[in-house]
């Protein structure tokens, strides 16, 4: 399938930048339930930069294993940049990684609430200096949006990767 071509390629593409700058990479997952993960490792070798993931699909385990702060997640809710970028600094920090990825969000076709429609998903990007984050807005059912989360957090990555390695 097409689709997967284009993940492998971009995980390979991302292997091949952690590699070469020395990094290790991590997960936090949400409405991907391992997606991300799944497309790390199809790649030959991604042993020697993916450390693992954890796919936090309830609040309890975003609170119990992320460090997500139960007044956040009252606050902002479970789909936001907060939320995710707690997720994001916790898998690096737990995994003792040099980067990690987190998402979290609603690919329907139920869940939509106030000013979250189906198809918004937050993303971060912790880094050990710093957490980039945004939010997305898909459109399509829940496959193409758990693709399209999956190809865009891997393109995050890749941006993140890209960096010259002394800067």
């Amino acid at each position: 399938m097409l689709d997967d071509v284009v993940l492998q390629r971009s995980a390979a593409q991302l292997g091949q930048n952690l590699l070469a700058r020395g990094w290790r990479v991590a997960t936090a997952e949400s409405c991907t339930g391992g997606g991300i993960g799944c497309a790390l490792t199809t790649v030959a070798g991604s042993s020697m930069w993916f450390e693992g993931g954890i796919i936090a699909y309830s609040n309890q385990v975003k609170q119990r294993y992320l460090d997500v702060s139960a007044s956040t997640l009252q606050q902002m809710g479970a789909v936001s940049e907060a939320v995710v970028v707690q997720m994001a600094q916790a898998a690096r920090r737990h995994f003792a990684v040099d980067i990690a990825v987190a998402v979290s969000g609603i690919a329907g076709p139920g869940g939509a609430q106030c000013g979250k429609p189906v198809g918004c998903v937050c993303f971060a990007w912790a880094l050990a200096e710093h957490a980039l984050s945004e939010t997305a807005y898909f459109q399509g059912d829940r496959e193409m949006v758990r693709w399209q989360t999956v190809y865009h957090a891997l393109l995050g990555l890749l941006k993140c990767s890209e960096n010259k390695v002394n800067e």
